[in-house]
């Protein structure tokens, strides 16, 4: 038994499903330079729910450019699975603050289409497809098409497409930020349900605190730009969450101190 014990205590720790490196970024106008990440440095390990808190404007979607492979950073390092990635495309699912789905495809085709590019014979995709809606509620809607369906069912479309993409990890930049509080609330609700069950490696931006202390294991405090990591915290409640750790004093503390840190930012601008 000591053995064993030894034996686990030396074992290497698991490689972060994805790492962002002392990430530099700056921006060039006619008349100035503009900084925007500052040796910004953060990981989401393996099955983990990260989400990102930083003012508006502070380079969080930069940031998601950098790790997607649309922006080069000035300098530092995008890391998969402990393999330098950085300027690499199509290595990770994203799910944009907009559905963006295809308005001439179906429901359906439109969540299939991960599987359909990575070649997946089209029956078995839509076979994924087909129970992936169903778990999300959106059986019957199949030959729907994206204008037919309220902001919710957009975005649980958009959220499966980005399921079925084969990628492990999933960037979420804001994905409901653009629904009314009470669909908000489901939607939040509905997502933390689906990512219990299957524990994708997820990196989400939210200005929503109280959203990203329900969903998330570690949450990153960012500066005003150029950004910095304020703090990293260690979300302590236990999973599976329910709704009404919300009105957890210890939830309502931890709201408070990271408020009142983004209150503190604000007044340096």
């Amino acid at each position: 038994m000591e053995r064993e014990h030894q034996e686990q205590a030396n074992s290497p720790l698991p490689l972060p499903a994805l790492e962002a490196r002392g990430i530099y970024k700056s921006f060039k106008s006619r008349k100035q330079e503009i900084k925007v990440l500052d040796g910004l440095s953060l990981k989401v390990q393996p099955g983990q729910f990260v989400s990102i808190i930083g003012p508006s404007g502070s380079g969080k979607s930069t940031l998601f450019h950098i790790i997607g492979g649309l922006v080069t950073p000035d300098d530092g390092s995008i890391l998969k699975d402990g393999v330098d990635v950085t300027g690499q495309k199509g290595l990770i699912a994203y799910m944009p603050q907009q559905p963006a789905l295809f308005p001439w495809r179906t429901v359906e085709d439109n969540v299939l289409l991960p599987r359909e590019l990575a070649g997946m014979p089209k029956e078995q995709a839509r076979e994924d497809a087909r129970r992936w809606m169903e778990r999300a509620g959106l059986a019957g809607f199949e030959r729907a098409y994206p204008h037919t369906l309220s902001g919710g069912m957009q975005q649980r479309t958009a959220f499966l497409r980005a399921m079925m993409s084969p990628q492990e990890v999933m960037c979420l930049d804001e994905p409901f930020s653009a629904l009314d509080a009470l669909t908000r609330s489901d939607m939040q609700r509905w997502l933390l349900d689906i990512w219990e069950e299957h524990r994708r490696s997820v990196l989400m931006i939210t200005h929503h605190i109280e959203e990203a202390l329900l969903l998330s294991d570690v949450i990153y405090v960012l500066s005003s730009r150029p950004a910095q990591v304020l703090q990293k915290i260690e979300v302590p409640f236990p999973r599976p969450r329910q709704e009404n750790i919300l009105s957890d004093p210890a939830f309502l503390d931890m709201k408070s101190t990271i408020s009142a840190m983004m209150r503190e930012e604000l007044k340096k601008r």
